[in-house]
C-alpha cells in the first residue's frame, strides 16, 4: 500500500549509536490541522496527517451524529487554492439534514491524541443515537490472532516513519477490507467510518474493525456509530468503553498480541463460554 500524498516529510537528524555520531535523513509522520465547514460555516479543527480528507470529513460527520447516511452529504470537496494546491480545508454540503450549529454542545477543537477533548459532557455523546447492535455476527478466535500481522503489513507510512496510529477494517473471514492511518487514532477511525459512508456501504455489521492503541471510549462510539460489532486493540480499553460496548452489545477484544486476547464484552461472538474448569465448553 502505498502512502498518500503529503502524509510523509524528510528531514535531516542527528544519530548517535554506539558511540558513533551522524547525519541521516528521517521520515516524519506529517501533522496538519483540516478545517471541516458545512455550508462555509466552520465545523471543527482537528489535528491529522493528510490523506483521505473527505473520507474523514465524512466519518467525522457520522460518528459524530451530524448525519446517518451518504444521502445526506449534497456536497463534499476539498477546498483548491489558487495556486492549484489543496488547503486545508473540507467543504460539505448537507441535505435532509436538521442539523443546527448552535445546537452542537461541543467545542470541536481536537487535538490528535485526545479526540474527546472539549466535549461539553459525556450524555452529550450518549444520546447522540447510537442502537443496540444486531448480535448474529461470529468469528473464529484463530482468525482475530492472524489480525495484528496483517495490519502491520499494511502500514504503509508507519513503515516508514514508526510514528502513527492505524484502524483496520476486515470481513469475517480475516480479509483486510480497508485500512487508513494517521498521527491521531479517533481520525483514522473517522476515515474508515467516511470509507464506509462513500462507498455506501453502512452499517458494517458482518465487520471487524482493528485499531493499533488503545480502545478508549471515543473509539467505541466511533464503531457503535458505523455498526461494527467487534472493536479489537492491541492495548488495553478504558473503563468508560467497557461501559458503553457493554451497554450497546458491542465485543470488545483488548490485548491482541501473538495468540492471547481479553474479551471485555461481547464475548458470544468470538469464543465459547468457558466451562467449569475453565476450558471452553
Amino acid at each position: 500500500m502505498r502512502a498518500p500524498e503529503r502524509s510523509v516529510e524528510l528531514t535531516q537528524v542527528t544519530e548517535w549509536e554506539d558511540g558513533r555520531v551522524r547525519k541521516v535523513q528521517d521520515a516524519l509522520a506529517a501533522e496538519e490541522p483540516l478545517e471541516i465547514r458545512i455550508g462555509g460555516v466552520p465545523l471543527t479543527v482537528t489535528m491529522r496527517t493528510p490523506g483521505h480528507d473527505l473520507e474523514l470529513a465524512a466519518g467525522f460527520l457520522l460518528t459524530e451524529g451530524i448525519i446517518q447516511s451518504a444521502e445526506q452529504i449534497a456536497g463534499l470537496r476539498a477546498i483548491t487554492l489558487e495556486n492549484g494546491l489543496r488547503s486545508n480545508v473540507v467543504e460539505v454540503e448537507l441535505q435532509d439534514s436538521d442539523f443546527d450549529p448552535e445546537d452542537l454542545q461541543r467545542n470541536f477543537y481536537a487535538a490528535s491524541s485526545c479526540g474527546i477533548c472539549g466535549k461539553a459532557s459525556i450524555h452529550a455523546i450518549r444520546v447522540r443515537g447510537l442502537r443496540q447492535l444486531e448480535s448474529g455476527f461470529r468469528v473464529d478466535p484463530e482468525m482475530l490472532c492472524r489480525l495484528p500481522e496483517a495490519l502491520r503489513a499494511e502500514q504503509a507510512v508507519f513503515s516508514r516513519t514508526g510514528g502513527l496510529h492505524a484502524a483496520a477494517l476486515f470481513d469475517g473471514e480475516g480479509q483486510l477490507i480497508a485500512l487508513r492511518e494517521d498521527i491521531g487514532r479517533h481520525n483514522a477511525v473517522d476515515k474508515i467510518a467516511g470509507w464506509a459512508v462513500l462507498e455506501k456501504k453502512l452499517p458494517l455489521s458482518q465487520h471487524v474493525m482493528l485499531v493499533s492503541g488503545r480502545g478508549g471510549f471515543e473509539i467505541v462510539q466511533k464503531a457503535l456509530a458505523a455498526g461494527i460489532p467487534i472493536l479489537a486493540s492491541v492495548s488495553a480499553p478504558s473503563s468508560l468503553a467497557v461501559k458503553l460496548a457493554r451497554e450497546l452489545g458491542l465485543t470488545l477484544v483488548g490485548f491482541l498480541r501473538g495468540r492471547r486476547f481479553v474479551v471485555y464484552s461481547g464475548e458470544f461472538r468470538c469464543v465459547a463460554a468457558p466451562g467449569p474448569g475453565g476450558s471452553a465448553a
